[in-house]
C-alpha cells in the first residue's frame, strides 16, 4: 500500500467523512477523511467564551464520569448560555479531547506540563494556526477571557509557531490517539488496517435517530426534518434510522419529547433487529441500562408480547421506564437485579423466546462519539472485564427456552470481548450453536462475514459493534 512519506499514513485510505475544508500541506493525495482528522483546518472554531470552554475541560478531566454526563450537569448549572454559545463550547471541548495525545506529545517534547490550559494554547497554535500575538489577545484576563498569558506561556507559543498537529517523530499510536493499554489488542484485531480504523474513530459522528414505528413512520419524520431545512437522510442499514449530517440544538427536534424519535446510533439499531422478535414474544434485555435497545425491541413487537428490561442500576432503569412511557409502549417491564446471578434468573429459567445480552465492555467501538472514553482504561482491567462478561452471558443463557435465541453484543471491537468470548461460551454450552448471519438477519442489507455482525466506523460509518445470534437446541419429542 503506498503511503505519504511526510506522515506515513495510507494514501488510499477509504473516506469516512465529508464536508470540511482543510489544508493538505503537500499531502493532496490523501482522502478527505484523513486530511480532516490529521491536518489543520481552514474552518476555525469561534469561541465567544474561551474561559468557559477551559473551565468545562478542567471539569471533565477532574471528574471520573463520562464527559457527556459532566457537560450535561455543567450546563444545567449555567443556563445563561445561548444555544449557539453552548454548541461552540462543546465543539472546542470535544476537539481538545480528540487531540489529547498529539497535543500532550508536543508539550512533553518542549518540556511543558500537560495541563488543560497548556493544551488549549497548543491547540490554538497548532490546530488553528494562530500566532503568539493573536493568542495573547484572546488571553487578556478580560470578562469571559482566560487570564493573561505569562512569559513562559508566550515562549511556548513561539516554539509552537508554524507547527502542525502531527510530526515526523510522533509515534503512530500517538498520531492516531490510541491509548497504551489498547494498542496491542487493537493491532491484533485490525492488523494492517489498524491505522485506517483508528483514524476513523477521530471523525466526529453524525447524529443518528431511530423512528418509533408505534408513533410515526420514517418517511413522515424525514419530510418534517427536511421542511425544517435540515440535511436528513434515511440510514443505509437500519430500517427505522435517519441520519443528520449537521450539528443542531436538540431542542429543535420536537419528536424527542413526543416519543416519535430517539437518538440511537445506526449500529445499535441493527443489534436490536438481530433479535428478530415477533409480536407476542417473551423477551429479556438483560443489561438494558437506560433502555435504548429495549425501546427498539418493544416497538418491533408492535407493542405486543412482553419485554423485561433488567439491570443492576436502578437509576438507569428509572430512565428506561420514563422513555418507555414517552414512546407509548405498554409491553415493557423493568426489573432491578442484585447481580448477574440474581435469584430471579433461576426462577425464570427457560422462559423466554429471545434474550439480549448487551454486555458491559471496554467501549472501544464508541470512541468517535465519546473521545474521553479512550483515556479511561477498563476499571477492572481487560481480563477481569472479559471474565465478568462470561459470567453474565452464562447466567442470561439460562433464560432462553429450547429453540429460543440469545444475542450477545458489545460496543467493543476487541477480539477478547467478542469472537473469543463467544467461542469460550459455545465450548462450555454445547446446547447452543451460532446462527449464520445470513440466516439470522435476512432483512439486513449488509454482506455477511461468518456468523457474527462486526461493524466499524471506517467500514460502515457506524459506531463499532459486535453481535452474534446463538440458538438453543429444541427439545426432541420422542
Amino acid at each position: 500500500m503506498p503511503v505519504c512519506k511526510t506522515q506515513a499514513l495510507p494514501i488510499n485510505t477509504p473516506p469516512v467523512a465529508q464536508g470540511c475544508c482543510w489544508r493538505a500541506y503537500g499531502c493532496a493525495q490523501w482522502p478527505l477523511s484523513l486530511r480532516c482528522i490529521l491536518l489543520q483546518p481552514d474552518c476555525l472554531i469561534v469561541i465567544p467564551n474561551l474561559q468557559a470552554a477551559l473551565d468545562l475541560l478542567c471539569a471533565a478531566e477532574s471528574d471520573p464520569r463520562p464527559a457527556d454526563a459532566v457537560t450535561s450537569g455543567w450546563f444545567r448549572a449555567r443556563r445563561h448560555f445561548s444555544d449557539s454559545d453552548r454548541g461552540a463550547i462543546l465543539d472546542l471541548l470535544y476537539t481538545l479531547l480528540r487531540h489529547r495525545a498529539r497535543l500532550g506529545w508536543w508539550l512533553a517534547r518542549l518540556g511543558k506540563t500537560d495541563t488543560p490550559r497548556n493544551r488549549l494554547l497548543a491547540w490554538l497554535a497548532l490546530g488553528q494556526g494562530k500566532t503568539p500575538d493573536q493568542i495573547k489577545r484572546l488571553f487578556d484576563g478580560a470578562k469571559r477571557a482566560p487570564a493573561a498569558i505569562t512569559g513562559p506561556e508566550y515562549a511556548l507559543l513561539v516554539e509552537l509557531r508554524g507547527g502542525t498537529l502531527t510530526h515526523a517523530d510522533m509515534p503512530e499510536e500517538v498520531r492516531l490517539e490510541c491509548p497504551p493499554w489498547a494498542v496491542a489488542p487493537l493491532q491484533r484485531r485490525f492488523g494492517p488496517d489498524f491505522g485506517v480504523e483508528m483514524a476513523a474513530t477521530l471523525v466526529p459522528p453524525p447524529l443518528d435517530l431511530r423512528v418509533n414505528p408505534v408513533k410515526s413512520t420514517r418517511d413522515s419524520v424525514l419530510r418534517g426534518l427536511k421542511a425544517m431545512g435540515l440535511r436528513a437522510e434515511a440510514t443505509k442499514l437500519a430500517p427505522h434510522g435517519i441520519r443528520l449530517r449537521e450539528r443542531l440544538s436538540l431542542v429543535r427536534l420536537a419528536g424527542l419529547k413526543t416519543g416519535e424519535i430517539e437518538i440511537q446510533d445506526e449500529g445499535s439499531q441493527l443489534v436490536a433487529h438481530l433479535l428478530d422478535t415477533k409480536p407476542g414474544d417473551r423477551v429479556v434485555d438483560f443489561c438494558a441500562g437506560a433502555g435504548g435497545k429495549t425501546l427498539a425491541i418493544a416497538a418491533q413487537m408492535q407493542n405486543k408480547g412482553h419485554v423485561i428490561a433488567c439491570d443492576i442500576n436502578q437509576a438507569r432503569l428509572k430512565r428506561c421506564a420514563e422513555r418507555v412511557r414517552r414512546a407509548g409502549l405498554h409491553n415493557v417491564e423493568t426489573r432491578v437485579l442484585s447481580s448477574e446471578t440474581d435469584q430471579w434468573v433461576k426462577r425464570h429459567k427457560g422462559g423466554f423466546d429471545r434474550v439480549l445480552v448487551d454486555a458491559p465492555c471496554s467501549g472501544t467501538g464508541t470512541w468517535r462519539r465519546n473521545p474521553d472514553a479512550r483515556w479511561r482504561a477498563p476499571e477492572l482491567g481487560l481480563p477481569a472485564l472479559v471474565a465478568l462478561q462470561a459470567r453474565i452471558l452464562a447466567s442470561a443463557a439460562r433464560l432462553v427456552k429450547p429453540g429460543g435465541r440469545l444475542v450477545y453484543a458489545t460496543c467493543s471491537v476487541l477480539c477478547e470481548e467478542n469472537e473469543e468470548q463467544v467461542a469460550a461460551f459455545l465450548a462450555a454450552h454445547p446446547s447452543f450453536h451460532s446462527v449464520p448471519l445470513r440466516e439470522a438477519a435476512l432483512h439486513l442489507p449488509i454482506e455477511p462475514k461468518g456468523d457474527h455482525l462486526a461493524l466499524t466506523p471506517a467500514r460502515h460509518e457506524t459506531d463499532g459493534f459486535f453481535a452474534v445470534v446463538l440458538q438453543r437446541a429444541a427439545l426432541v419429542v420422542a
